[in-house]
C-alpha cells in the first residue's frame, strides 16, 4: 500500500480508497488503564501481543491472510473487507512467528493456519511469479491497486517472500507437519521470476507488470526508500537471479544516491527519495529489515546500514521534538511520522505520507513502536506513554493507526496490515535478534548478500 519514493509522489493512488470516508466517532475509551508500574519487559509483551491480534484473530477468514485494513467501527468505505495485501501478510507471517516463539499462539495450531495460508498463495493469480498488491481473499484473484496497477507487484511480493522465507527457515528441521509447511514455502519462493522485472534485460528493476498493460506503470527501484530487500532477494533467487551490476547501476543509481548531508549534526548517508532534507517515512527504516539485519551491514557504498536507519529515525525524532509547527502534544513521549491514516482538514479519515517535510500533526505508533532497534530509549518512552496515559489511542489489536494529541486526541478506530505488522517483529529484532538470524542465516540469503559484495561478520558473510 505504500507506494513511496513513491511514498512521497503516489499517495494519491490510496487515497482513492479512502476518499469516501466520512466523519468517523472517535473509538471508545478501554476501561483498563495499564499501571504506570508496569514494566519494559511487560510492555513489550504486552504490544507484541495487541499487534499480533490483527493477524490471528481479526485475519481474512477464506486466506487467513492479513486483511489490507480492519476497522473497529465496521465502516468500510469500498466494501473491501475480504481484500488482502501481500506485503502487510509478509509482515504478519513474521508477527505470528514471534507469536510462536513467545508462546503467545500455540506452535500446532500456527503451522495449520500458516499450512492454509502458503496454499492459498500457491493458487492465487501470479505475474510471472510476483503476487499482486491486493488479493481478493474470497477467490485469490488480483484486485487492481490502480487501473494499470492490475498485475504483480514485485515490491510488495518481495515483503511477503521475506515473511515466507522466515517460515521456511523456523520450522524446516520440525516434525512432518512443519517440514510440508516449510517445502510449500520453498516452492513459492523458487517460483518468482525477478528477473522477468528488469523489463528485458536492463540494469535496473521495475515495481509493476501487468499482463494486459504491460510495462505502462515504468517505474523502476531506484534508491533510496523502502525497496532495498527488493533487490537482495532478486540476487538471492535460485532459480531467477539478477547480478550485482543491476544493484549498483539500478538501486544505487550507479552510485549517485549517496549524500553527505546532516541534519541535527546527523549524517544522512543518501539521498532519501523526495525527501533529501529530513529523510523519509519511517517505515523506510523498518520494511526491507524485518529480516535483512542491519547491524554492521555493509556493501561498496554503505559503511553500516544500521547507523543510516538509527540517524533517520533520530532525525524524525529530534524533529517532533523541536516541533517547529508547534502541533500540540509532540515531544520525547509522543513523535514518529511515517505513512498511515490521516486527518483531513474536515476531520474525517484519509491517507498521507507523514514525514518531517510533510507533517500535519498526525502521529501514527507504529513508527515509534517499530524504530525500537534503532531508538529504544525513546521508543519505550513512547511506548509507555501511550498505554499508560493514552489508552484512548488504544483498541482491540493494539494502538489505532493515527493519532492527534493536537486535535483533540482525534484518532481513528481503524489499522492496516502493512502499519500493524511491522510492531512485533521490529520489537523482537531489538529483544532478541530473532527475525533477522532466521533470515541472514538462509542459506541463498547469505549466497544472494555476497554476489552484491555485503559484508557481515555478525553473520560470517565476507
Amino acid at each position: 500500500m505504500k507506494r513511496i519514493t513513491l511514498s512521497i509522489a503516489v499517495v494519491s493512488l490510496f487515497a482513492v480508497s479512502c476518499k469516501n470516508s466520512q466523519n468517523v466517532k472517535q473509538g471508545s475509551t478501554q476501561k483498563s488503564v495499564v499501571k504506570s508500574n508496569i514494566t519494559d519487559e511487560q510492555l513489550m509483551d504486552k504490544v507484541q501481543k495487541d499487534a499480533l491480534k490483527y493477524f490471528w484473530d481479526y485475519a481474512e477468514p477464506h486466506s487467513m491472510l492479513g486483511r489490507e485494513r480492519y476497522h473497529e467501527d465496521n465502516i468500510y468505505p469500498d466494501n473491501d473487507k475480504h481484500v488482502v495485501t501481500t506485503g502487510g501478510s509478509g509482515f504478519g507471517l513474521a508477527t505470528i512467528l514471534v507469536g510462536v516463539e513467545r508462546g503467545f499462539v500455540p506452535r500446532k495450531e500456527a503451522v495449520k493456519r500458516l499450512t492454509s495460508m502458503m496454499d492459498f498463495l500457491a493458487k492465487a493469480d501470479r505475474h510471472k511469479g510476483a503476487w499482486s498488491h491486493w488479493i481478493n481473499g474470497e477467490t485469490g484473484k488480483t484486485v487492481p491497486f490502480g487501473k494499470k496497477d492490475n498485475g504483480g507487484d514485485l515490491v510488495e511480493t518481495a515483503f511477503l517472500t521475506s515473511g515466507i522465507l522466515m517460515v521456511r527457515e523456523y520450522f524446516k528441521n520440525g516434525n512432518a507437519e512443519e517440514k510440508a509447511l516449510a517445502q510449500k514455502c520453498n516452492e513459492l519462493w523458487k517460483g518468482i521470476q525477478w528477473n522477468w522485472y528488469t523489463k528485458g534485460g536492463e540494469k535496473v528493476l521495475y515495481w509493476h507488470w501487468s499482463p494486459e498493460y504491460q510495462w505502462e506503470m515504468n517505474f523502476p527501484l531506484q534508491g533510496y526508500n523502502e525497496c532495498l530487500i527488493t533487490y537482495i532477494l532478486a540476487a538471492s533467487s535460485p532459480t531467477y537471479s539478477i547480478d550485482a551490476e543491476t544493484y549498483y547501476k539500478g538501486w544505487t543509481r550507479n552510485g549517485t544516491y549517496l549524500s553527505d548531508k546532516e541534519k541535527y549534526g546527523l549524517p544522512m548517508y543518501v539521498k532519501h527519495n523526495g525527501a533529501e532534507e529530513y529523510g523519509g517515512p519511517l517505515f523506510w527504516t523498518q520494511y526491507s529489515y524485518i529480516g535483512l539485519d542491519p547491524t554492521n551491514l555493509s556493501d561498496k557504498l554503505i559503511k553500516n546500514y544500521f547507523d543510516l536507519n538509527k540517524n533517520q529515525v533520530l532525525i524524525d525524532y529530534k524533529y517532533c521534538v523541536e516541533n517547529p509547527k508547534q502541533w500540540k502534544g509532540y515531544g520525547p513521549n509522543y513523535w514518529g511520522l511515517t505513512a498511515g491514516y490521516s486527518r483531513n482538514e474536515d476531520g474525517s479519515v484519509g491517507y498521507d505520507a507523514h514525514f518531517p517535510q510533510n507533517d500535519r500533526g498526525v502521529i501514527t505508533p507504529t513508527a515509534a513502536l517499530s524504530s525500537f532497534p534503532y531508538s529504544p530509549k525513546e521508543s519505550m518512552d513512547f511506548l509507555r506513554f501511550l498505554y499508560t496515559q493514552k489508552p484512548e489511542f488504544i483498541g482491540s489489536a493494539g494502538p489505532y493507526d493515527a493519532t492527534s494529541i493536537n486535535y483533540n486526541n482525534w484518532r481513528t478506530p481503524r489499522y492496516l496490515a502493512i502499519d500493524q505488522g511491522t510492531i512485533a517483529p521490529m520489537i523482537e529484532n531489538y529483544r532478541t535478534g530473532f527475525l533477522w538470524k532466521l533470515f541472514m542465516n538462509a542459506p541463498e540469503i547469505q549466497q544472494g548478500l555476497k554476489r552484491l559484495s555485503f559484508k557481515s561478520e555478525k553473520y560470517n558473510i565476507k
